[in-house]
């Protein structure tokens, strides 16, 4: 097993002497810096711990390496040493993401015991991202339909690979989990992963949300302020709704995709990133480029792969399996007891288009896990739950509701289906001649959508 190795970063040569020498005896392997500028280099050359760090120091202050080592490297260890400690100092240091704050002199064992509490830390970190990785690799993508064996097969070739992917699909279907997933199973599983809402960003600002700004870059810049590209670097950064960007935001990410490297607003400088771009979308963005709102080169740099993710209403084999993860989940979360899905329910579950997709059964399976009688959900809880939702819609309350112009129709279509029925006391051939369709293809539309 390798020996821990930790950088102290100090000005003067007794103290790296001094604290080289006890960690050593201790086991530790050890690297030392004299100033800011050579921590933070190698900070970029090698591996560490945990960083023993000087405040004061010529150049590049330790505050100020603190800021950019945990910019950089999130789940870094440093523990602040100074001649100067004081409560106020100690608490900035804390604030800015310091393990440990030791005033000079200082005692050995009481360094000694600052390590060994960072150690553990970063052990538990590692442990908890290892975790966080074998959950999303079983739980996070819930069906065996074969439009859900395909995704999960895309993902398997894709995830392993530094190519750029495409996700789309409705809303609701499940991008964001796609990407976690491609996320989880790649090798910078242990590194940040960052979803950034295209459409939420006013353009005005977008850039500078992506590759942040200096000081005095515009009114109100008062500080610098690291951009998403810079906190997700060495992971993965998911720009959904890409649709949606603004022009001059989407030519600074084709040349960030091309170089590896961003500017921040108000700079000439710049700074490299390694960083993996997942887009996602429920627009269709070749037709966006015909219309010439999209770059057609931005479009074909992030489509190398594409992951089309169906809507719930093409899956309908996955909804007994989603329902009852999400009745786990519902149940876990809001501390209830184990509750029962009648058949009744189920039958209801599938005869629903889910305009909403997956979100909408999930918020669905919250509302009637909280509300079920004597712990069971049967038909009727899921009826009543409906009719304030797609029921109201189809009935011209909220089309927006409706992703697609085909998952409007099939609400529609079912609604109106459903009134003529009650018209003709449930009589088919009837309904079939007032509707004036034959009555095989009424058969057909009842039993796709579960009204038989």
């Amino acid at each position: 097993m390798s020996q821990p190795r930790i950088l102290i970063v100090d000005d003067e040569r007794a103290i790296r002497e001094e604290l080289a020498y006890a960690l050593a005896y201790e086991g530790y392997a050890t690297a030392e810096a004299t100033d800011g500028e050579a921590a933070l280099a190698e900070l970029e050359s090698g591996t560490f711990a945990a960083v023993l760090l000087d405040i004061k120091m010529p150049g590049i202050d330790g505050m100020e390496v603190l800021t950019r080592a945990k910019d950089r490297w999130p789940d870094l260890p440093v523990i602040m040493i100074s001649a100067h400690g004081d409560i106020e100092t100690a608490v900035v240091a804390v604030r800015q993401g310091a393990l440990d704050f030791l005033p000079k002199p200082f005692d050995t064992d009481r360094v000694l015991v600052s390590i060994k509490n960072a150690l553990t830390l970063g052990d538990l970190a590692q442990e908890n991202r290892s975790l966080r990785r074998q959950i999303a690799a079983t739980h996070s993508m819930i069906g065996e339909s074969p439009a859900m064996a395909e995704v999960k097969r895309l993902i398997e070739k894709a995830a392993p690979t530094q190519a750029q992917v495409l996700i789309t699909g409705e809303n609701g279907t499940g991008k964001e989990v796609v990407a976690r997933q491609l996320h989880a199973l790649s090798k910078r599983s242990d590194k940040p992963f960052v979803a950034v809402n295209c459409a939420a960003i006013p353009s005005e600002l977008i850039e500078s949300e992506l590759f942040g700004h200096e000081k005095g870059a515009f009114t109100g810049a008062t500080s610098r302020r690291r951009g998403y590209f810079e906190s997700a670097n060495g992971g993965t950064l998911l720009l959904d709704e890409i649709g949606d960007m603004a022009p001059n935001a989407q030519a600074k990410l084709l040349r960030t995709l091309q170089e590896h490297k961003i500017t921040r607003l108000g700079s000439t400088d710049s700074v490299d990133v390694d960083v993996r771009v997942l887009a996602a979308t429920n627009q269709d963005l070749a037709r966006l480029v015909e219309e010439k709102t999209f770059r057609e080169d931005l479009y074909y740099r992030l489509h190398v792969i594409r992951i089309e993710v169906p809507p719930l209403r093409d899956r309908l084999e996955d909804l007994d399996a989603l329902t009852d993860h999400f009745l786990r989940e519902t149940c876990r979360r809001h501390g209830l007891s184990e509750i029962e899905v009648t058949a009744a329910a189920r039958s209801a579950l599938r005869a629903r288009p889910w305009p909403g997709n997956v979100r909408e059964l999930k918020h669905l399976i919250e509302a009637a896990a909280i509300l079920a009688e004597n712990g069971v959900i049967d038909g009727e809880d899921i009826e009543s739950l409906s009719a304030a939702r797609s029921g109201e819609s189809a009935r011209g309350g909220d089309w927006f509701a409706f992703e697609t112009l085909e998952s409007f129709r099939a609400a529609t279509e079912k609604e109106f289906i459903r009134r003529k029925l009650e018209e003709n006391n449930g009589n088919i051939k009837r309904t079939a001649e007032r509707i004036k369709i034959q009555r095989s293809n009424l058969y057909k539309k009842l039993d796709r959508y579960g009204m038989k």
